[in-house]
């Protein structure tokens, strides 16, 4: 089979961006608030989808937050990131949108995902997108 039809195959299986659904995610609520604490939460077997050749890309991914009155509930996140297996996205778009969905869910005083991806071709990529609350950026 020629290389260009396994390419074509490849690409076929993924699916769009729009196939990410943020509504997985469930927020449990964090009491008492304690602006104090700092959570964090690694993914070490995150897989996405290149989305020019549909080859998979391996990483990690690292949430921080300090949360406000929620916290995201785990499952619920396993399950969201699981929909980044069969999805072509680039790194940098990936690591906002994962900010972008726990942002608006939680609305936490600071927010950081960072994506730390495995080497191909001799070059790894850190990719890290911040969020922090307008009422926590003067402290």
């Amino acid at each position: 089979m020629p290389m260009n039809r396994i390419t074509e195959d490849l690409k076929q299986m993924r699916r769009p961006e729009s196939h990410i659904n943020p509504d997985v995610l469930e927020a449990l609520p964090f009491s008492p608030p304690d602006s104090q604490t700092r959570i964090e939460i690694s993914q070490p077997e995150f897989t996405s989808l290149c989305p020019r050749t549909g080859l998979p890309d391996y990483g990690t991914i690292r949430i921080r937050y300090v949360p406000r009155e929620k916290i995201v509930e785990l499952k619920s996140l396993k399950y969201y990131l699981l929909q980044f297996r069969q999805t072509g996205i680039f790194y940098e778009r990936l690591t906002r949108l994962i900010r972008d969905h726990l942002v608006a869910l939680l609305e936490p005083l600071e927010l950081e995902v960072e994506a730390v991806f495995t080497p191909r071709g001799g070059l790894s990529s850190t990719i890290t997108s911040n969020y922090r609350s307008a009422s926590n950026r003067n402290t």
